[in-house]
């Protein structure tokens, strides 16, 4: 039965014509009556008649004909630029003629996967002079990949040699991770870390120019934000919250503890009185279940509850969540 071939370009190599290729550069020729099934090979010059005996056919170079198809590929692509930048040129005056709608459309990138995103935050602060804010949510206490680690040091480190300085906002459990803590010992420069009971998810603002905030509940999808007013909003966010916490790095302030009632149980108990669940108080202050119930454990004893209910009442009763810490 002959199979027939189907008609494609030079960079779709058809299975049949890699099987007779493959058969060519392993017994250093082929006859036409192999290329019968896959003319292709002749006609991109993956095969060549040999001097010697125009009926066979010998391979070309794999090295070479992969250099080929680069070379053809980045042809295309750059003619592809030229049409888009014609493209940007022909309508870049009907949208000056409209205010409204001047919006550069670059102003949201999405950006997939994680090593992707994290090489365009790298990107955006290799060009950084000035600014880096982070609001970094709770995801685990364990450090990162030493790889990992080590990157994003010296990307932080060259940061702060060119002159910029760095604000980070973190949730209070990570005022005791040893990875955090040896890192910004080891960091050298204008940086700066405070704490909060929550933050919000996760936000970098670069130079006041470009932001990036996640766009997926694993992560694995974030946007690359540019739009002057959503940054003036980001920014405007987390200088509020940089008021409101509580210094970490480069000198630690010890939260207060008031009436036996420590800082990181008042906080359980403005959640416990809106009903939150222990799972959900666990999530939102960065602990686990386990740590969570035992802190609620501390704060029944101290305000003499026997039960779930009768704390929520004690709580609103003692005026704990009425002071400030």
């Amino acid at each position: 039965m002959t199979v027939s071939h189907t008609e494609h370009g030079p960079e779709e190599m058809c299975s049949i014509g890699m099987r007779v290729y493959q058969q060519a550069l392993r017994d250093g020729h082929v006859t036409r009556s192999a290329t019968v099934t896959a003319p292709c090979l002749v006609d991109f010059g993956f095969l060549h008649p040999s001097l010697g005996a125009p009926n066979r056919l010998e391979p070309a170079s794999p090295m070479a004909m992969l250099h080929g198809l680069l070379r053809a590929s980045g042809l295309r692509i750059a003619d592809e630029r030229r049409r888009e930048e014609q493209l940007v040129e022909s309508f870049a005056p009907l949208i000056g003629t409209d205010s409204s709608r001047a919006t550069d459309v670059t102003s949201l990138m999405a950006v997939t996967g994680k090593e992707q995103i994290s090489r365009a935050i790298a990107g955006a602060l290799s060009d950084a002079t000035d600014e880096a804010l982070t609001i970094q949510p709770h995801r685990g206490t364990n450090p990162p990949p030493p790889q990992d680690n080590a990157r994003s040091f010296e990307r932080d480190q060259a940061f702060l040699n060119r002159g910029g300085r760095i604000r980070t906002l973190y949730p209070h459990t990570y005022r005791h991770a040893p990875h955090v803590l040896a890192r910004y010992e080891q960091l050298t420069g204008d940086v700066e870390a405070r704490t909060l009971d929550e933050v919000t998810e996760r936000l970098i603002v670069i130079d006041r120019t470009v932001a990036f905030i996640p766009a997926s509940a694993d992560r694995s999808l974030a946007l690359e934000v540019r739009h002057p007013a959503l940054i003036a909003y980001f920014v405007n966010i987390f200088d509020r919250l940089w008021h409101l916490a509580t210094p970490m790095h480069p000198q630690a302030v010890q939260q207060p503890t008031l009436n036996g009632i420590t800082p990181r149980q008042r906080a359980i108990a403005a959640l416990l009185i809106e009903g939150h669940t222990d799972s959900d108080i666990a999530d939102r202050l960065g602990m686990n279940v386990r740590t969570a119930r035992v802190h609620i454990a501390k704060l029944a004893a101290t305000l003499g509850s026997e039960s779930r209910a009768q704390l929520g009442y004690l709580i609103g009763q003692s005026g704990i969540l009425d002071r400030e810490g």
